[in-house]
């Protein structure tokens, strides 16, 4: 009997293999893009050095002021003020004083340069020197896109972002938490969480500090994925340690310091500066309070495991001297990053700072502005860790799944910034000067047709249509077209191949670790 629906059916099987092939060719695409992108970006382009030879000598003098005469404070924790004591340092009560020049004694062992390593060795990134890794926005409890507005994280939603920069060629490393997952309890998020980097991502990852034996049950996990002596002798990890500023470390990011300094993993030793709140409106009022503070828990850490590596940190922001908010994309903090930048490479250590940040609620023009005017100087300052890179939105309280996609569009400018001037012959381009001549045009030579694809840096969404064609095609705004785009990614994602072994033992002492406490929301 005919099938009188045939015609109707083989459109439809047309149109459906039609649509399969498109997802399988864009698919196609960001694999090929992944496979292209190197796993972190060496500079070639100079360094923007703002601060003069003389101030950086006036900072680092005040400094060592603060540590000897009003010292750091090292807070609920006897062993770590024994350790002080042992090392000469003055100790009175919780107050620690260091005599001058201990510290930067003390520093000397910290590695210039280290390689965190990924599960997937060509995903390894090398931190320090010229080199600059991008990561994802940390810490946001909410979350925010298009659809459903600004709401608390999930555990889902952190994959999500999870699979995002893994997807992304512009960001090099897994980061930490991208998203707070509200619903899943304090006390055990953190298992999922690194399980979430270790199963969705064969990218380097962050570990926990939310408490010393959050950091502890890091260090078991990693040695499960990559092995006990690999970890002993190798950095899988790389981890935040936030100053409590003021001049002040507290208990559960010491504990947290002293489990992965012991265990060889770094830590990224960060003052965490408001200027106006936490440290003084100047410049180099906060620079010189910073370096004392970041100097301070530096030494600790190789006090701890001599070689440890370990990043000089620096979060700083302005406040607004009429609201008390923080503020984002002002000179000044620019001025802050770009010395603290150049003491780093005084005291031949890593530096980490921020980020694309911006005060602005939705992913609009204040954000873009904001953000830029926070990211550029990262890069042409020369930071290697570069946190924060993509995603932040409402001062750190949202990671934006549009505003993710946006950012990740110009740290792939930025990329393509730091590789500076082509100097060969293909680059001085004398081939198709002679070939084109007086009067002629350069679209046809042979020089662009062999270098049409990868000439310029292209965007994946901004519009260069006529505004005929815009709108004809929905007169969509960037973050409408963002909106898109990390849809898409999550459509095509695929989950990188593990081990079945070890994510099955991992697993295992996930669920041993969740059944050995209860539930904890606070």
């Amino acid at each position: 009997m005919t099938d009188q629906n045939a015609p109707a059916k083989g459109r439809r099987e047309v149109r459906r293999g039609g649509r399969a092939a498109r997802k399988a060719a864009r698919a196609a695409a960001v694999v090929e893009a992944q496979a292209s992108a190197p796993a972190y970006i060496t500079r070639q382009i100079p360094l923007m050095e703002l601060c003069s030879e003389e101030g950086l000598d006036i900072i680092e003098a005040n400094a060592e002021t603060i540590l000897e005469e009003i010292g750091i404070d090292f807070k609920d924790d006897p062993d770590v003020l024994d350790i002080w004591r042992n090392a000469g340092a003055d100790v009175d009560g919780e107050r620690v004083r260091f005599p001058k020049g201990l510290a930067r004694t003390l520093m000397a062992t910290a590695p210039t340069e280290y390689t965190q390593h990924a599960r997937n060795p060509a995903r390894n990134v090398q931190i320090g020197g010229d080199n600059t890794v991008f990561l994802p926005v940390y810490g946001p409890p909410f979350v925010h896109d298009l659809d459903e507005g600004r709401r608390y994280g999930t555990l889902h939603d952190f994959e999500n972002f999870v699979k995002l920069a893994y997807m992304a060629p512009s960001i090099h490393h897994s980061g930490g938490t991208v998203c707070e997952p509200v619903d899943v309890p304090v006390n055990k998020r953190h298992l999922d969480m690194l399980y979430a980097h270790m199963k969705y991502s064969d990218k380097p990852f962050m570990g926990s500090v939310t408490a010393p034996e959050r950091a502890a049950d890091t260090v078991a996990m990693v040695e499960i994925l990559f092995g006990k002596d690999f970890v002993d002798g190798n950095t899988v990890t790389t981890s935040l340690i936030n100053v409590n500023s003021p001049m002040t470390y507290d208990s559960i990011m010491l504990g947290a310091l002293k489990n992965y300094s012991a265990a060889n993993q770094a830590v990224v030793i960060t003052p965490f500066i408001m200027s106006g709140a936490m440290a003084p409106v100047s410049v180099l009022g906060t620079l010189a309070q910073a370096l004392a503070e970041a100097m301070a828990g530096i030494a600790l850490t190789q006090l701890i495991r001599p070689g440890a590596p370990v990043i000089f940190g620096l979060f700083s922001a302005s406040l607004s001297m009429q609201s008390g908010a923080p503020t984002f994309g002002t000179p000044e903090p620019t001025l802050v990053i770009s010395a603290a930048a150049q003491l780093a490479r005084r005291l031949n250590l890593p530096f980490r700072s921020c980020g694309s940040l911006c005060a602005s609620k939705l992913p609009d023009a204040q954000a873009a502005y904001e953000s830029v005017n926070s990211m550029s100087p990262a890069l042409l300052c020369g930071i290697n860790f570069v946190l924060h890179g993509a995603g932040w939105l409402e001062g750190g309280l949202s990671s934006s799944y549009e505003k993710f996609i946006m950012d990740v569009d110009q740290l792939g400018m930025l990329q393509t910034l730091a590789q500076g001037y082509d100097l060969t012959d293909n680059g001085q381009a004398m081939d198709a000067i002679r070939e084109v001549g007086p009067g002629g045009h350069y679209l046809g030579c042979a020089h662009t047709q062999a270098n049409f694809e990868t000439a310029f840096y292209r965007s994946n969404i901004a519009d260069y249509n006529s505004f005929e064609q815009w709108s004809s095609e929905g007169s969509m705004d960037q973050a409408q077209r963002a909106n898109a785009v990390w849809k898409q990614w999550l459509d095509e994602y695929e989950v990188p191949t593990l081990d079945p072994a070890k994510d099955e033992e991992i697993q295992a002492f996930v669920e041993i670790k969740k059944a050995s406490m209860e539930d904890a929301w606070s």
